[in-house]
Parts: C-alpha cells; structure tokens; sequence
C-alpha cells in the first residue's frame, strides 16, 4: 500500500473481560500477515498506571518486555508470537500514561490557558498515539484493542476517541470488530443471544456501529443463532463470527480462516485484494502438538504459581519447545515458599527439568535456592531465568564455593557474600517504575561453553528486566570453584549467563536475560529448545530431533 494509507482495526469487548480479545487481534494479525500485509498491534489499558511495571502479577499476570526497553500488558506477547513482529514501547498505552502527557504539557503552558478537558485533550492525545503507530511502522494495518469493556466507565475516553478517527482518516480506512459472549444456558438447554445484543445496543449508544461482531461461545454457533445477531446488529450474517472454545490457542486464527474473517475485512469491508494465506507452517505447529505421543514433566518453581498468567511467557516458551522435540510440556507448579515441605521437594526431585522463572522481593527465595540445589546435585536438568540465574550463582557459592551465607543484596543487606549485587547505575534511583535495565542488549557468549553452542552464533541480542547483577568483586572466586560465566556484556563487565561444564551437568544454564519473550511458534528460544530435548533425555525419552548442528560442547570455561 502507498505510504499514509494504513487501514485501522479497532477490537472492543462487550458483557465479561477474558473473552479473548487479545488473542483474537493476534489472531486476525497473523491471518492478514499470512497474506502478505504488514501488521503493527496495539492495546489500549484503561487503568490509571502509567505501566504495568510497578504492578502485582496477581492483578496483572506478566509484565511483557520489548524489544526498546517497554514494560507492557501480556497480550503484547500474544501479539508477537502470532504475527513475529516485534511491538515496542508505542504498541502498548495506558490511561495513565496519556493523562501524564497531557498534564505535563498543560504545566508547561502549551495549551496557552484553555481549559484542559477529557474532550478533546484527552482524546487527542489517544487519537495521535494511534497515528504515530501507523507514522512511524508504515504499515498497511495497525490493529488497536481497546482493554477492558463496553460501558466501563474508566474505558470512555478510549471509545470516544475511536469513535471519532474515522472523522480524522476516513470512514474507509477504519473497521470496528466487537467481541461478545454467547452463554450456553444448561437448565435451558440452549445459546442465549441476549447478552450480545445488550453489548451491541450500548456501543451505538457511544456512537460506534460494530463492523463485524465475534461470538464467544462453547461450541460453533448454528445458522439460526447467526442470523439472529445479524438482525440486531445491522450486520450480513457473514459479518457474525463464531469463535467457539479450541484446545490450542494457535488453532484460533484457523477457526477465523474457516470463518472467512479475513476475507471479509479484506474483500467486503476494504475493498482489498491479496494473496491467499499461507498458513502451512502454522498447520503444521498446530498438528504436529496434538499429535506429541510423548510428554516431559518440567517443575516450575516460582512464587506467582496461583496464577499461570503470572508466567505466561515462560509457559508459552515451554510449549514451544515441546513442540520441537514432538513432546507434550506437563508443567509441576511448585509454590517455592513449600519447598520445605519433603512431599514438595520429593516432587522436586522426581522432575525431569527444574525451571526456575523471575522475580522480586524476597519471598520464597530459600525455597528457590534449595530447587536450584536439588537440580544441581541430582543431576536434573536446570533452566534458571533473570532471578533463577542469581539464585543459582547463591547456591553454588554456598555449596561450592565455600562462602557460607552467600546471597543477594536485594534480600540480605549484611550477607558476607553478596554474590549478587545491586548494578551501579540503579544505586541512585529512587522510582521504581521503569527504571531498571529494560529491553534488548548484545550478550557476547563465549566460545568453548555450552550456550554458545546451542545459540550457533557469537553475539546475540535479547531482552534484560533486572536491577542486580553478579559481583565482579567475587567472580573470579566463582569461576574459581567451577562455575562458568558463559555469556557476559561485549566489555565482559556484566555476566549475563552461567552453566556448569558438561562433565559436571547434563545441563545446568541460567541467563540473567529473558529468551522467553523471543520465543516463537515455529522458532524456540534456544535455552527452551535445549533445555526441554535435556529433561527429555533425562526422563529416558530417546531424542527425535537434533536440535543444533553444533560440535560437542568442550569442558572448558570461559
């Protein structure tokens, strides 16, 4: 398409939140990609923080990274994994954050003493964020979901200004998709329609016509149910979408291309043609995990294990590379503060891989530190992630290093061995929101070790959210009694990974980075894919694949 002519795709909810939405802009993201087109996504978050950053993962599930250092809603990786497109800091606005623009601009003066008001202020200031998505990706569709749902008092301003765009590029150039809920009401025995056409009803009370309306429901709604909506809603009944329950979140945008939805937002909505998807490759993901006959069970120890969301990434990461090797992922979660417990640890001890995720605050964390333990001395293949690295480099300097009471400074301020230790940039920051070492940054991995390896390459880029490091001060101690700092900064100032040597280990690696927000569909993480063929090896499962074409790992450190 010629530049300025981006089309805009805007995704509302409607009757109960978790219906999906994000997965369905992902979804409809990898369709038109499929086809050939360049999608950037967005999501709009009502709430008043100006990020997630700051947030409990209880309320908020994971804190998404980009690639420019954003801290993001989750559904930011749903957007990444599906389409391979990165996002960036722009892909992901809170009701905060245009509040705190606007407000600082009306303390500079620059609305020249008018009244600062919601509208237009506020709503111009949404308007623009949408634009400069489009301005500076030059894409040919930009996909904006709007968080929360239809009626929430907090999500209005969003609304409005959706509602107004079209004015600003056209009615052409804009579709508005609405996701609702069609319940199936058991002592009835039958679909309700009611609660869509209620959501329908109260956003053309806000002045939005729904261009096309997606149904959630438990099963494929029939041709009666379809044409019933239709006529509430105004719409063709090729406009009613089912988007009933899959088993595998990455079957969705093959529902929706049975459906016809691309088709229709291409062809009958913007009058566009291009190729017919190709969607062989994501056929073949999806076919080749419900067909896995095998399965790996991989404990993950962590302290957010009361909700899965808390990990979203890290799960994904896993299913991924249980995908690759032709196996199903069985995650054990494992509450680290219960490690005490001899059931837990016994559970611990019969895993066939130990992931440990990140974190903060100190929580659980003697818990996670005898996992890591466990991992090590058992011979358990071990994945340890940002916090899960720092506590490894704990644990071996108590346990093999001889520095008894080792640990980290952001849990023990008197620890005689703070192996771990706050980075000097943060020593004077005082905020706490979006502050630390956020997103992609070159790791040089060191030749002769395991991770280089498996990555095949000598310098990799990947994405950081951490304020502690290991202490230079007691490095060489560290590598001393064994212990192999395998990727490091480019300067080597920085460890950004670890692992023990291959005698020592079957496999024993940790990164201070997060490789889970990288990880794809088609494309693993490379410390997913190996770590998972591992645990399978240790569990006895003879390997199908070989996962890298690189040399036998040498013993030697770095």
């Amino acid at each position: 398409m010629a530049s300025g002519d981006t089309r805009f795709i805007f995704i509302t909810g409607g009757v109960v939140s978790s219906l999906g939405k994000g997965i369905a802009a992902a979804s409809i993201g990898r369709l038109l990609v499929a086809r050939g087109l360049d999608v950037q996504l967005q999501k709009f978050d009502p709430y008043i923080n100006v990020d997630p950053g700051t947030m409990s993962p209880y309320q908020h599930g994971e804190v998404f990274v980009t690639e420019d250092g954003a801290e993001t809603d989750l559904d930011l990786g749903h957007y990444e994994r599906f389409t391979d497109a990165n996002t960036s800091r722009a892909s992901n606005v809170t009701a905060g954050g245009v509040y705190n623009t606007v407000i600082r601009r009306e303390r500079r003066g620059d609305y020249l003493g008018a009244t600062v008001q919601v509208v237009p202020h506020i709503t111009d200031e949404i308007k623009q964020r949408i634009k400069l998505m489009a301005e500076a990706t030059d894409v040919d569709f930009v996909i904006t979901e709007i968080g929360g749902t239809v009626g929430d008092i907090e999500s209005l301003p969003f609304l409005e200004a959706i509602r107004q765009f079209p004015v600003d590029v056209g009615r052409r150039r804009c579709m508005f998709l609405h996701l609702t809920l069609v319940p199936y009401i058991g002592h009835a025995g039958e679909l309700k329609t009611k609660p869509t056409q209620h959501s329908v009803n109260e956003l053309r009370r806000i002045g939005i016509a729904p261009d096309m309306v997606i149904c959630r429901s438990e099963s494929m709604l029939g041709d009666e149910i379809r044409r019933k909506i239709a006529l509430f809603a105004s719409l063709p009944v090729q406009a009613v979408v089912s988007a009933y329950d899959v088993a595998d979140i990455y079957k969705v945008p093959l529902v929706f291309r049975t459906e016809g939805v691309d088709d229709y937002i291409l062809s009958e909505h913007f009058g566009i043609e291009a190729p017919a998807p190709d969607l062989s490759g994501w056929e073949a993901i999806t076919r080749r995990s419900a067909v896995a006959a095998r399965s790996v069970r991989i404990a993950l120890v962590g302290k957010y294990v009361r909700l899965e969301d808390a990990y979203l990434s890290v799960v994904e990461a896993l299913r991924h590379a249980g995908t690759h090797h032709d196996a199903k992922v069985e995650i054990d979660w494992i509450d680290s503060e219960e490690v005490s417990d001899p059931a837990v640890a016994a559970r611990l001890e019969l895993a066939d891989g130990i992931l440990i995720p990140g974190g903060f605050g100190g929580r659980g964390i003697e818990g996670k530190i005898r996992a890591a333990q466990i991992a090590r001395e058992r011979q358990i293949p071990y994945l340890g992630i940002c916090l899960g690295m720092q506590l490894a480099v704990c644990e071996f300097a108590r346990h093999v290093a001889g520095m008894d009471g080792a640990n980290s400074t952001e849990f023990d301020i008197e620890t005689p061995f703070p192996v771990i230790d706050l980075l000097p940039e943060q020593k004077e920051i005082a905020d706490m929101g979006g502050t630390m070492r956020l997103g992609a940054d070159p790791v040089k991995l060191h030749d002769e070790t395991r991770i280089r390896a498996l990555y095949a390459e000598p310098v990799v880029y990947e994405r950081h959210r951490h304020r502690y490091e290991v202490n230079n001060h007691l490095r060489r101690r560290l590598q001393a009694a064994g212990l192999i700092c395998s990727g490091t900064s480019p300067d080597e100032r920085l460890v950004e990974a670890i692992e023990l040597a291959a005698e020592q280990h079957p496999f024993f690696v940790a990164s201070q980075y997060h490789p889970e927000f990288k990880s794809r569909p088609e494309r693993p993480a490379p410390l997913f894919r190996e770590f998972v063929g591992a645990s399978l090896a240790h569990a006895g499962v003879p390997a199908l694949l070989a996962t890298t074409a690189a040399a036998p790992v040498p013993a030697g450190a770095s």
